[in-house]
């Protein structure tokens, strides 16, 4: 499976496609758990604007995905 990477000016790689995918899953567990623990309806709503985003996200880089493993099936 290729993924986009490359090496940053300071020497560091970029993460990949499946990294970032990763850390958008844990983030919208992670404001979805805090969402049911908020003190107040907005922080809550807050809460789940924030979820709602990382798993736009996380979809996004799951069709990146996908079209990276289908440009190397080419």
């Amino acid at each position: 499976m290729a993924t986009f990477s490359h090496t940053m000016s300071d020497g560091t790689e970029d993460p990949t496609t499946e990294e970032l995918r990763i850390v958008q899953g844990e983030r919208e567990a992670a404001s979805h758990k805090a969402a049911g623990r908020a003190g107040t309806e907005a922080e809550e709503k807050q809460h789940e604007r924030r979820a709602e985003k990382s798993a736009y996200l996380r979809e996004k880089l799951e069709e990146r995905e996908r079209a990276e493993r289908e440009a190397d099936g080419e």
